[in-house]
């Protein structure tokens, strides 16, 4: 089934998109020439894609190096069983965790995948031990820290108009 907001989408909106993910702080001015539209127009459609929360929110992307967060570990979550109870505690739980940037409920071997940033090895432990594994539910953990970043960017793929109408 199509996405009905991707409906709402033409080809200058698909442009706007492109352009605010490479550059969020893009004048209105040079958005609009960018896209091929006059200035009124196309805060227009900013503002509709805004309102529409297909542009859900602008940010700066800081430096982890710099900010006592390079440290990067995912890990895996296994929970002791799998109640709608036992999910929403522990969603509330790790919605309060400012090292954990990131978490996914999956498929497969295990429930969940956190994305955490810490200052160094000793500080991840005491996260580990102190605070994910008393998380509500939690049967065990496997972490994975990371060596090198070779690819890390939040940009999405912007679909081409025909790929938003074959449901791609």
């Amino acid at each position: 089934m199509k996405n009905v907001k991707s409906r709402t989408l033409d080809k200058i909106d698909l442009k706007i998109l492109q352009a605010l993910q490479e550059n969020a702080r893009i004048s209105y001015v040079d958005l609009a020439n960018k896209v091929g539209l006059s200035t009124t127009p196309c805060l227009e459609r900013v503002k509709r894609l805004e309102r529409n929360d297909i542009i859900k929110s602008y940010k700066a992307i800081l430096n982890p190096q710099y900010l006592r967060a390079k440290l990067l570990v995912f890990v895996e979550i296994s929970l002791e069983t799998q109640t709608p109870e036992v999910f929403e505690e522990f969603r509330k739980a790790v919605n309060k965790l400012p090292q954990i940037q990131e978490c996914h409920l999956v498929s497969g071997q295990f429930d969940y995948i956190l994305k955490c940033r810490i200052p160094e090895m000793g500080a991840y432990r005491q996260l580990l031990c102190d605070v994910v594994l008393s998380l509500p539910g939690v049967k065990e953990s496997k972490s994975y820290v990371v060596m090198e970043d070779v690819k890390e960017d939040t940009s999405l793929h912007i679909p081409t108009l025909e790929e938003l109408e074959e449901g791609c």
